[in-house]
């Protein structure tokens, strides 16, 4: 359930009559969801630009069409148009749309993907580096594939053995090693360059 307070709603009605196109409405969706980048994203959306599989949110005045795939991630978002001062302030407050750490039950691989996405990759990323993980097999050895600025660099045996091998034996349970499925010679624009490492 998405909760719109009644100053958001004015908000949105008095932008949506300055447009004056007839069934404009407000689309809500959730940008790379799940992942520490994730954020939430409203725009004006006529009937055109629709897919068809929105939930549609009858507010006063307009709709409010929430992006199908983004619904679960969405759920229990506040939509609110605060007055402070002078100013005001659209915001949204969706307390699902990052994730949530996976239960102990859940699959190895379900763990190691969110150690990925939430602590790894936000390491990797101040190198414009990332990692995917490719396979994690029966036997707990987790095979990632480095991208951006760490595929073809030369420091990414280091990277894998001291940072992102060390950080899932210690916070996945069940982790018995990692691999590095990567091709390095491929790197088009390595962060350090094989060779260059000291």
């Amino acid at each position: 359930m998405i909760q719109i307070s009644d100053s958001a709603q004015a908000h949105f009605r008095k932008l949506i009559e300055r447009e004056s196109l007839p069934g404009l409405g407000v689309r809500l969706s959730a940008v790379h969801a799940g992942t520490p980048r994730a954020d939430a994203r409203l725009e004006f959306a006529e009937p055109r630009d629709l897919a068809g599989d929105e939930w549609a949110v009858d507010c006063d005045g307009f709709t409010l069409y929430v992006q199908a795939d983004s619904v679960a991630w969405l759920d229990g978002a506040e939509i609110d148009y605060v007055y402070q001062g002078a100013s005001t302030q659209l915001t949204i407050k969706a307390p699902k749309i990052k994730g949530e750490v996976p239960a102990e039950s859940a699959s190895l691989v379900e763990r190691v993907r969110w150690v990925v996405e939430n602590e790894i990759n936000p390491q990797l990323a101040q190198h414009k580096g990332k990692v995917a993980v490719e396979q994690v097999t029966g036997e707990g050895v987790v095979y990632l594939r480095f991208g951006g600025g760490c595929h073809g660099c030369g420091m990414a045996d280091v990277t894998l053995k001291q940072g992102i091998e060390k950080t899932l034996l210690a916070r996945v349970p069940g982790v018995t090693a990692v691999r590095d499925a990567t091709d390095h010679d491929t790197g088009a624009a390595p962060y350090i360059p094989r060779g260059n490492a000291a």
